[in-house]
């Protein structure tokens, strides 16, 4: 049983990076990692920032 619930965690987290639900912890690392001075974004604002920069200048997606 332990074995089918890590297979269906894994599978999930795959599937949640895939459809880039972890995007904003990405982000956070990043942010962390440059050295910015500035606090960064509320995940509130970065999916915005997202949303917008996607229909502004659409790349190769599906829908």
């Amino acid at each position: 049983m332990n074995a089918v619930l890590a297979g269906f965690r894994g599978f999930a987290g795959y599937l949640g990076g895939v459809l880039g639900a972890d995007a904003y912890k990405k982000y956070l690392e990043h942010h962390e990692a440059s050295g910015h001075t500035g606090p960064p974004l509320t995940e509130r604002e970065f999916w915005r920032d997202r949303t917008d920069r996607q229909d502004t200048s659409p790349q190769g997606r599906c829908c």
